[in-house]
């Protein structure tokens, strides 16, 4: 298994981190699930909007997938103006999951 990981921070004086979720909620994480490979994605954030985008594939090809064109950039071009900068991607692989504490909340 393979993990994207995509640091942002949301631009607090636009939007409320609350309702940037909303978003990701609603309009992004529907097509996500859709992406070939998906396996699941954490989001976690801070009340001051730095946050982190934790996404799991099931190869290191589909976790690259959609960097350069596609998925990734489209996504970040219709929702640039959440972002106080332009969000860091990396890639990594999995190397030890444990099972526990996997619930939200």
């Amino acid at each position: 298994m393979h993990a994207r990981v995509t640091q942002l921070e949301i631009d607090t004086l636009r939007v409320d981190v609350g309702s940037a979720v909303e978003v990701f909620e609603r309009e992004v994480l529907p097509v996500l699930r859709e992406q070939p490979g998906y396996r699941g994605v954490y989001v976690l954030a801070t009340p001051e909007g730095k946050g982190v985008l934790l996404s799991l594939w099931e190869t290191a090809e589909q976790a690259e997938a959609g960097g350069t064109r596609g998925f990734y950039p489209e996504t970040l071009a219709r929702y640039v103006t959440l972002f106080a900068s332009s969000p860091g991607r990396e890639r990594y692989e999995v190397m030890v999951v444990d099972g526990r504490g996997t619930g939200a909340g």
